[in-house]
């Protein structure tokens, strides 16, 4: 079993994030050695490490879908003009930008998530557990559990890449921050679609984007 605690040391040890100090240890059963080598290969601590630096340079990309049917403007950062024109760097912006067309997330990363939403997400939660005739001792951890799949579904950052789903966005992008040597921050973004709100015929506009890019 995989303890708060020996994710709080690796976490400590490596600098990574929460989530991928979990799946480290999860991949490795437990083995704290073994996790920081994962890590490693996956270029994560050493992204990690980079994360402090400023990146105030990078790209803002426009990407248009099906005819003008679906519209994004993503802006990504890096912290050199130079690093900026790189076209790994560039294909990362574009995979992003793409990424929000067909999976269609309200938020960068889940710091961002209001508490009121997130709350009342919970609650929502709680009363399908009670519904489905769970133990109150239970219902928390069941919570915990779907509320990391709603930050996946909601949150850019955490949701499984498009073009590879074993991968999240997020280790993606720290994948590129560990090849080019330079810290990557997805900022901000915006999406529009065609008639949003308006009651129409549902469409897989995911699907849609994987067949325009080969996928």
């Amino acid at each position: 079993m995989i303890t708060a605690e020996m994710v709080r040391q690796l976490r400590e040890r490596t600098g990574a994030g929460m989530m991928d100090c979990k799946k480290a240890l999860t991949e490795t059963n437990g083995d704290e050695e073994k996790a920081v080598e994962y890590l490693r290969e996956k270029g994560i601590a050493k992204a990690a490490s980079k994360a402090g630096r400023i990146a105030a340079e990078g790209l803002v990309e426009a990407y248009i879908h099906g005819g003008g049917r679906i519209g994004v403007l993503v802006e990504v950062n890096i912290e050199t003009d130079f690093a900026a024109k790189n076209e790994e760097f560039k294909q990362l912006v574009k995979d992003i930008a793409m990424q929000i067309a067909a999976s269609k997330p309200e938020f960068v990363r889940r710091e961002e998530v209001p508490v009121s939403l997130l709350e009342n997400e919970k609650e929502v939660l709680r009363a399908q557990a009670r519904n489905e005739g769970k133990p109150e001792k239970i219902i928390e951890k069941m919570v915990e559990g779907r509320i990391d799949k709603f930050y996946g579904e909601k949150c850019l950052m955490e949701q499984a890449f498009i073009k590879d789903p074993d991968i999240t966005v997020d280790q993606l992008v720290k994948e590129k921050i560990a090849h080019i040597g330079e810290n990557i921050t997805v900022r901000r973004f915006v999406r529009f679609e065609r008639g949003e709100g308006i009651e129409k015929k549902e469409e897989n506009f995911a699907d849609e984007v994987l067949k325009q890019i080969g996928g």
